[in-house]
């Protein structure tokens, strides 16, 4: 069957472009023997269905009532119906009552509040952000206060415990009082278990903060969120009206960015159930909320972590430095959502702030001074035994360093560097000289070293190695007059005679 579009087309080429059947038929890509049929019609005409019978006909009206009546399954229907005497297929009939079968829809009651009765929270999914270099899941809190629907939106980058009752602390402080009760869904922060049937376990820890603040827990029951519906709308609202285009690529400016969206959009605008605005309900709802306490909750968790040998201690992929006297010792980690805190036995010996990023190492240069001091002192003790075995002098030579320099170990580490340069030989040398000369100091054996690489050899005795050198050399002629008798004679009478002595 073609449609009334390439009717025309293959009347406009048959008729007015006079194209053949087989030239139309390339064109439209339709077979020969359609396009020459359908050239031949002088209007278009849809083909006539025609609905074959089916021997599920005779007990659709009884399908009808079945389901009408309770909600059958299909696999009971057909056991009815085969008892009726059908003898068709099972697909047919399954396909048949999933046309017809009701909507099944459930039925709520709407729920009221008074006002400082019940606040509900929940966690909402955000996607990924950008953390240093890497992204990280990114999730909300939200907490609502049921009778004004006054709502208060924290984004975090986990959903552990410290960051849940972080989260509820701040929200309290935000509302400025507390409700009589929180309802909950069962995350493992708040809810251990809840059998059905029966009372939810709490978390410990939420149990402790919830009677610091002074509210009750209500756990929603397993898989009814309809229990905590304005939380869940409220979780709604905040993807479909603050996140959705959002395009924050950090996570720095999420917080202040949610915080403004509620003071100027969120909490002013005109609630769709109430019809009023939740800034407007929250005035009379404040009041009745109650008083927060003085101090506030201390929402850190303690964890137990093993230092190792590197002195370092593993969060989320991210490692951080300790003092290295307590490497591979057990230690108390207490986690907060900003910072970390180290204890050995309640002594506090770290401290550094939460990084979400990923395989970072994040040390603190003072944790490590007390091992590189000891290692200096070990170098230093090294460099002076090597330095007492290249003279019988050189113990004389440090004991004068040390009583004359304040930075004798320098020295002495200069002294070892300069028998790598002119060996171990000449520097026992050249302190032989310096304790004789008086001179206590690297630079003056620096000085000794330098100025006998200096010196000149002594002169040796002249070699001619060629011929033409010997016929060269005049040599003047010897005066032999000096071996005369009569001179000799001469010089020694001149020795003999007595000199007057005025």
């Amino acid at each position: 069957m073609i449609t009334y579009e390439t009717y025309c087309r293959i009347l406009a080429m048959h008729k007015q472009d006079r194209l053949s059947i087989n030239q139309i038929a390339r064109e439209t890509g339709l077979h020969p023997e359609t396009v020459s049929r359908w050239s031949q019609e002088p209007c278009y005409r849809k083909r006539d269905s025609v609905r074959r019978s089916s021997r599920l006909d005779p007990y659709k009206g009884r399908i009808t009532r079945l389901l009408n009546t309770h909600d059958y399954s299909a696999v009971q229907i057909m056991q009815r119906l085969q008892e009726a005497g059908y003898d068709g297929g099972y697909t047919i009939l399954k396909d048949y009552v999933r046309l017809v079968r009701p909507p099944r829809t459930n039925a709520y009651l709407t729920l009221s509040f008074a006002p400082g009765d019940c606040a509900q929270v929940d966690w909402g999914y955000a996607g990924t952000i950008g953390v240093g270099n890497t992204r990280r899941r990114m999730s909300f809190f939200v907490m609502v206060l049921c009778y004004s629907r006054m709502m208060y939106v924290e984004f975090t980058m986990a959903e552990t415990q410290e960051h849940f009752l972080d989260c509820h602390k701040n929200a309290l402080e935000y509302f400025g009082g507390c409700p009589k009760r929180v309802m909950v869904d069962n995350l493992k922060s708040a809810v251990l278990s809840h059998p059905a049937g029966q009372p939810a376990v709490c978390h410990p820890r939420y149990v402790d903060f919830s009677r610091h603040y002074g509210f009750d827990i209500s756990a929603c029951n397993i898989g009814a969120p309809n229990e905590k519906g304005r939380v869940e709308n409220g979780v709604g609202y905040v993807k479909s009206n603050f996140l959705r285009g959002l395009e924050l690529e950090q996570f720095a400016p999420m917080n202040p960015a949610i915080r403004q969206w509620l003071d100027n959009v969120a909490n002013i605008r005109v609630h769709a159930a109430t019809r009023q605005r939740p800034v407007d309900l929250f005035q009379s709802e404040q009041p009745t909320l109650r008083a927060l306490p003085v101090a506030e909750y201390d929402v850190g968790i303690n964890r137990q972590v093993t230092a190792s040998s590197q002195f370092r201690i593993r969060l989320d992929t991210n490692r951080y430095s300790v003092p290295s006297q307590y490497a591979s010792r057990r230690l108390t980690l207490r986690a907060y959502p900003q910072k970390l805190l180290v204890y050995h036995e309640h002594e506090l010996v770290a401290q550094h702030v939460r990084s979400y990023e990923r395989n970072k190492d994040i040390l603190n240069d003072d944790h490590q001074s007390k091992l590189l001091q000891q290692r200096r002192s070990a170098r230093a003790q090294q460099h002076l035994l090597r330095l007492l075995r290249l003279s019988p002098a050189s113990e004389a030579f440090c004991r004068q360093l040390e009583a004359r320099r304040l930075n004798h170990a320098t020295h002495v580490r200069k002294i070892i560097a300069l028998c790598e340069i002119y060996g171990n030989e000449a520097v026992g040398r050249a302190i032989e000289d310096a304790v004789e000369f008086h001179a206590f100091s690297s630079e003056y054996i620096a000085n000794i070293l330098e100025q006998r690489k200096r010196r000149l050899p002594e002169p040796g005795a002249l070699h001619l190695t060629r011929r033409e050198d010997l016929l060269e050399m005049e040599l003047p002629e010897p005066d032999l007059s000096i071996y005369d008798p009569q001179n000799i004679d001469t010089e020694m009478d001149d020795e003999n005679e007595p000199q007057n002595i005025n």
